[in-house]
């Protein structure tokens, strides 16, 4: 296949690129913020079971998660964004 006709498939359907789009950054999001409340129900856990060392340690990503999970949040909403201009395409 050229690259010329390879170039048309986006060119005819722009909507359904843009929702591919939106469809690949919501999966990343989601599985960010999934990842996120994993490592603090982890941390809860290990503060319940008593094991203040390894909590210490979990307890210096809160910042870190903090930004995964704004990260996170922010991709859903571009998703959401890039989802709702493709319906006007």
């Amino acid at each position: 296949m050229s690259l010329q006709a390879l170039w048309s498939v986006p060119l005819a359907y722009p909507a359904q690129v843009l929702n591919s789009l939106a469809l690949v950054v919501a999966l990343a999001g989601s599985w960010l913020l999934f990842a996120t409340q994993r490592r603090r129900q982890l941390f809860k856990l290990r503060m319940v079971e008593g094991n203040f060392q390894e909590a210490l340690m979990l307890a210096a990503r809160h910042r870190v998660d903090g930004f995964f999970t704004r990260f996170g949040a922010l991709s859903l909403a571009l998703a959401v964004t890039l989802s709702w201009v493709s319906t006007g395409l």
